[in-house]
C-alpha cells in the first residue's frame, strides 16, 4: 500500500482507495469504525470498505443482520452479526460472517469463515480479552 497504488499478491498493480483495507486488516477497520460511528451498528445498515484482495481490488459491504447474544465461556455477550453482502465473490476469497461485541470494545468475539457449504472455520471467543479481563489477583466479576 502507498497513497497512490496497491500491489497486489499476484503483482497487478491497482489504485488505492482512502479506507482501503487488506483482508485481515477489514476486521480491526470495523473495529475501529464501531468504537468512533457506534451509529453504524444497527440492523439493516450497511457497511462499504474497499479492499485489496488476492487479485483484485473490491468493495465489500457488510450488512448489520441481526443482534444477537452470544454464549461464551465467560456468559453471554450482546453482538451485533455482520456478513457480507455477497457470499462467494470468487474461489479464491473467503467469506466471514462477524459478530462484534459493543461491550468488549467492539471487538470481534466470533467469525464463522466458508470457502463453500461443506468447508468452513467457526472461530469464537474463549476468554474475555486482556483489556476487559480483571487483573491478575483480583476475583471476577459476578455472572
Amino acid at each position: 500500500f502507498d497513497r497512490e497504488r496497491v500491489l497486489l499478491p499476484d503483482g497487478k498493480i491497482a489504485e488505492w482507495s482512502p479506507g482501503m483495507q487488506d483482508a485481515a486488516s477489514q476486521f480491526v477497520q470495523l473495529t475501529w469504525l464501531f468504537t468512533t460511528r457506534p451509529d453504524l451498528l444497527r440492523v439493516g445498515q450497511s457497511i462499504e470498505l474497499p479492499l485489496a484482495l488476492t487479485t483484485k481490488v473490491d468493495r465489500w459491504t457488510y450488512e448489520v443482520i441481526d443482534k444477537v447474544s452470544l454464549y461464551t465461556m465467560f456468559g453471554p455477550v450482546e453482538t451485533f452479526h455482520l456478513r457480507p453482502s455477497r457470499q462467494r465473490p470468487s474461489s479464491r476469497n473467503l467469506v466471514a460472517d462477524v459478530w462484534f461485541a459493543p461491550s468488549l470494545q467492539y471487538l470481534p468475539i466470533r467469525f464463522l469463515i466458508r470457502q463453500d457449504e461443506e468447508t468452513y472455520v467457526d472461530l469464537k471467543i474463549e476468554r474475555l480479552p486482556e483489556q476487559a479481563a480483571p487483573p491478575s489477583g483480583e476475583a471476577s466479576a459476578p455472572r
